[in-house]
């Protein structure tokens, strides 16, 4: 007797369903799964099967002659004085994208970019805005510049702590957009890049059952200039 269509995968509709998927609430077979994620399946950072998928996935070996903006130099020394302006971009990125349970890494990228691109211009003395056309990468845009005028103000008015140099926070938006390209798996719904920034800012000594992606912290294990 054939399988009713209530024992098949809801995909597919051949194969038996072994995989409870979240996003779908439903379980589908193991074929689907593997194809269909980030493709045509939204996963959560917390699917078991996304986690394992990780640690098996080639990541993208980047030529250091065709990085985007080798205009932008950044040396290991550099990276090292300015941790905390990383953290509070990785911040800063993070809570603007969460904000929006659409965003996936190609409009991280993207607001990346306008942003480099309105650094750029400051650093040649104009002051033009980019901003990008798709209104998610647009309100991460919003959401950064934001924060970095109120950090900004509050070291002016509380501290005796100068600002960050413009210069400081292109090289360190340049140093982000080069870990985004080196995490991205390719697959439009990839949020590899924003599941490192989430645990990036996972306090010390917190448990995370999830971090199974072998990448340093500080640097996302982009490989840093000498």
């Amino acid at each position: 007797m054939a399988d009713s269509e209530a024992s098949r995968c809801p995909l597919c509709k051949l194969r038996k369903p072994k995989r409870w998927c979240p996003a779908l609430s439903a379980s589908i077979c193991p074929l689907c799964c593997g194809r269909e994620r980030e493709l045509s399946i939204r996963c959560p950072y917390t699917c078991k099967f996304l986690r394992e998928a990780r640690k098996h996935e080639q990541l993208a070996d980047l030529d250091p002659q065709t990085l985007p903006h080798p205009e932008v130099k950044l040396s290991r020394e550099f990276l090292e004085q300015n941790g905390l302006l990383g953290a509070f971009l990785e911040e800063s990125i993070w809570l603007a994208a969460s904000a929006q349970p659409e965003v996936v890494d190609t409009d991280i990228r993207e607001a990346l970019e306008a942003l480099i691109r309105t650094y750029l211009t400051m650093r040649s003395g104009l002051i033009y805005e980019t901003k990008p056309g798709n209104r998610y990468a647009a309100a991460i845009v919003r959401g950064v510049r934001e924060r970095l005028h109120t950090l900004e103000r509050r070291l002016r008015e509380e501290t005796d702590v100068p600002p960050p140099r413009d210069s400081q926070i292109l090289a360190m938006l340049v140093f982000l957009q080069r870990m985004e390209l080196q995490v991205n798996n390719g697959r439009p719904l990839s949020r590899s890049f924003l599941d490192l920034l989430r645990r990036n800012l996972l306090e010390p000594g917190q448990t995370n059952d999830e971090d199974d992606l072998e990448l340093d912290p500080g640097t996302g294990g982009l490989i840093l200039p000498a």
